[in-house]
């Protein structure tokens, strides 16, 4: 990357930060804004105003992030989800990714409102009125300042939908987890073959192999990019 272009991003950046101050101020104190430099994905956030996710400057990104960084450049925004943080709360966001530009991805501002408060006035209208219907299942998402922690509860989540013990893996299987880590954005972040061999109780150097065997099912794969 040129001086020149990392100059542009720093004054995007630059020129953003008041902006989240604006928007949270607007909204109150259900709302949380963090600004986001992807290209420090461990220390990513360089700018919030508001606390609903907790989130602090210097802070990780979240699983949203990690998902965004691996899709690269093919990153498109992500408006008004709901998710669930892992204390039960729930959050209506959008990640609007920035581009330099050349039309490259390099952080993002995200926009987070607490509507917990509302998710409840909700069902309590809806029992209020006979509508017994059971909520959809929220997806949790971790929010955290430390990136191991999200690191780790990707591979929780991940490795949940597996039946057996690493051992109990057969090779497809094994290729499949850590494809679907890297599709996750996992293997983004420095030191996380690392993180998940150890929790795999495996070796640096397999963790590697699969990983690259997982790479090169994707490329040859119908929807790949060989």
């Amino acid at each position: 990357m040129s001086s020149g272009t990392s100059a542009e991003r720093d004054a995007i950046l630059a020129a953003l930060t008041p902006v989240v101050e604006g928007i949270a101020a607007t909204f109150g104190p259900v709302c949380e804004v963090v600004l986001h430099d992807y290209r420090n994905p461990e220390k990513s956030v360089v700018a919030v105003a508001g606390s609903v996710t907790g989130r602090a400057v210097g802070g990780a990104m979240s699983e949203i992030g990690m998902r965004v960084l691996a899709r690269g450049d093919e990153a498109a925004d992500e408006l008004n989800y709901v998710t669930r943080t892992r204390d039960g709360g729930q959050v209506k966001s959008s990640t609007m990714v920035l581009r330099d530009s050349t039309g490259a991805v390099f952080g993002a501002l995200c926009v987070n409102v607490d509507v917990s408060a509302v998710a409840r006035v909700h069902d309590l209208l809806g029992a209020l009125a006979g509508l017994g219907a059971a909520p959809a299942e929220l997806p949790t998402t971790t929010f955290g300042n430390n990136i191991d922690s999200v690191v780790d509860a990707l591979f929780d989540a991940h490795r949940s939908r597996q039946r057996g013990s690493w051992a109990e893996l057969g090779r497809e299987e094994r290729v499949e987890l850590f494809g679907g880590l890297d599709t996750r954005g996992v293997f983004a972040v420095r030191g996380a073959v690392e993180q998940v061999a150890a929790r795999l109780g495996i070796s640096r150097a397999s963790a590697y192999n699969y990983l690259s065997r997982a790479r090169a099912a994707h490329d040859t794969s119908p929807g790949g990019t060989a």
